[in-house]
């Protein structure tokens, strides 16, 4: 049986199947969606299907999505744990994402998600990215500042290696780590053994590949031997694979989302993980 929940930063006990908001915004992800009330809809139905994890950002719209999830919990259960994140700007006529961890930045992009969720402390706000242009302790110091005022109850970051976690580690505890990882693609395999040797959540963003996991016969032989699909199979994979991962599967369909949930409870054999593996670790070669 693998374990249902996860305690986030010692003290937030969630469940391990989550929700992430970032394609509420629509397939552009930029500005509301065409329907705000069917997005909300979906986050709603999400609370009601046992998800008490939310994943955002600032840039998600950018704003809208952040602004979606609030509008959607209002009044925001005490129960349900939202993160975002913030680190990254959209600039010019076709959007373009760049990093800006600078602290001015920073302090807009903080106070700017705190208004929008209408909270007066986030519960996990992560590092979208860490700045090249900037000395990354600048923005450590600025995120264990902002943990002090208790602006922020724990930090994570994305897209990191072993030795910036560790780096991070000298200004506060990293709660999380948010890099992309799935079935098919294994590259931050040494970042998730660090964060699980360290009780560090690991949140794996395309944990499906972004929907494309290819033609192969143990994911659509798995999937029909338990009657559902192979996108549930390979969400499964990684809770079996690791106790510290957390899912935040984002889709702005509800049928596609409680598709999703059932991965939760989706139990494979120990003959079926070997085989999944096995095909995990050729995709990542």
């Amino acid at each position: 049986m693998t374990q249902s929940t996860f305690t986030l930063g010692g003290d937030l006990t969630i469940h391990r199947v989550g929700f992430g908001a970032m394609r509420l915004t629509g397939p552009e992800q930029w500005g509301m969606p065409a329907d705000p009330e069917a997005a909300k809809n979906v986050v709603r139905r999400a609370v009601e299907l046992g998800v008490d994890f939310i994943d955002t950002a600032d840039q998600y719209g950018p704003f809208t999505s952040e602004q979606i999830v609030s509008d959607a919990l209002d009044p925001r259960s005490e129960n349900v744990v939202v993160a975002t994140k913030g680190g990254l700007v959209r600039f010019g006529p076709n959007p373009q994402l760049k990093n800006d961890a600078t602290p001015q930045h920073l302090t807009d992009a903080l106070d700017g998600s705190l208004r929008r969720l209408r909270t007066d402390r986030i519960d996990l706000y992560q590092l979208h990215r860490i700045d090249p242009d900037i000395p990354v302790e600048a923005t450590y110091e600025f995120l264990r500042s902002a943990q002090d005022a208790g602006k922020v109850r724990h930090l994570g970051l994305s897209e990191v290696s072993v030795d910036e976690i560790k780096k991070a580690q000298e200004f506060f505890d990293v709660a999380s780590v948010q890099n992309q990882y799935s079935i098919g693609n294994r590259a931050a395999e040494p970042v998730l053994e660090y964060c699980q040797a360290n009780g560090i959540a690991f949140i794996p963003w395309f944990p499906i590949g972004g929907g494309d996991l290819g033609d192969h016969d143990a994911l659509s032989d798995i999937a029909a031997a338990h009657d559902t699909g192979i996108r549930q199979v390979a969400l499964a994979w990684l809770l079996h694979h690791a106790d510290n991962i957390l899912l935040i599967p984002g889709t702005s369909s509800i049928g596609h989302l409680e598709q999703n949930m059932t991965a939760g409870d989706l139990q494979l054999n120990a003959e079926e993980l070997t085989a999944l593996d096995a095909l995990s670790n050729a995709e990542s070669k």
